[in-house]
């Protein structure tokens, strides 16, 4: 059933990993997509997530943007709406996760951190609100993580206080834009087998830990966290604003993990 027809999609960091299926199930269900991604290296990975969406015969487009750079962002948006549409859906995606322990913590990854996971949220959803509350509709989605809501490392503390202050800013707009019919809710995703996960998951003992962890007993995918966000785009979803729907088997509800677990 395509839900999202018609509709036109942006998602941030969308040419790999979570970002990816996230396009993908958003071309699935009938919308337009445009495909952010930060670097030249990641080009071709986005021009073939652009041919998969034009397979589905759905209308796609990529652009490379650092959304921590406002006039990046300001640029992209507006080349978006230029060539697809008013945006309908956006979907902050782009993050990073760089293993750093506190006492070796640098500023420059701490800030890099906050820039991409919280600033790029801010930028790309004032931008895109405007246009929204003119029209009385939008649905901007953010991913955040388990990390939202609990320590799950001794070794990120930068990334999980950064996944709390992106889960506050969901809160915050969803109170701000809710009067203007404007859903803002976020995806909770516990560990998934993605490119930014490989090197960390090749490690047998940290795999199994991580199966083992999960009330579940398996990791989720990345295309459970494309199938949140389409339900939260769909109109199935207009009276959810400021949720943050988790999409991590239980992990966030039981106790909590061995210290030693992701120490590698």
């Amino acid at each position: 059933m395509a839900r999202l027809n018609g509709q036109v999609a942006l998602v941030t960091g969308g040419s790999r990993g979570i970002g990816a299926a996230i396009v993908a199930r958003l071309a699935e269900e009938g919308a337009d997509v445009a495909i952010n991604y930060a670097s030249a290296n990641s080009k071709e990975k986005a021009l073939e997530m652009k041919r998969q969406v034009e397979e589905m015969g759905r209308r796609a487009m990529i652009f490379q943007a650092d959304v921590c750079q406002k006039k990046q962002v300001d640029e992209m948006i507006d080349s978006v709406t230029e060539e697809l549409g008013e945006i309908d859906i956006l979907v902050n995606n782009a993050g990073i996760a760089p293993f750093e322990p506190f006492l070796k913590l640098t500023e420059e990854t701490w800030d890099r951190t906050y820039n991409t996971n919280v600033k790029s949220i801010f930028l790309t959803s004032q931008k895109v609100a405007t246009k929204m509350i003119e029209r009385r509709y939008g649905k901007i989605i953010n991913i955040t993580s388990t990390a939202s809501l609990v320590v799950t490392s001794p070794v990120i503390p930068h990334y999980i206080s950064s996944k709390a202050a992106a889960h506050q800013l969901t809160k915050a707009l969803a109170i701000e834009l809710g009067k203007y019919s404007i859903n803002v809710n976020s995806v909770g995703p516990s560990t998934v087998d993605t490119d930014m996960c490989t090197e960390y998951l090749a490690d047998p003992a940290i795999y199994e830990k991580e199966v083992e962890a999960n009330p579940m007993k398996r990791l989720g995918t990345a295309r459970q966290i494309g199938d949140a966000v389409v339900f939260l785009a769909s109109k199935e979803a207009v009276q959810i604003n400021g949720h943050l729907l988790m999409v991590d088997g239980g992990l966030t509800v039981k106790a909590a993990q061995p210290e030693d677990h992701m120490e590698h």
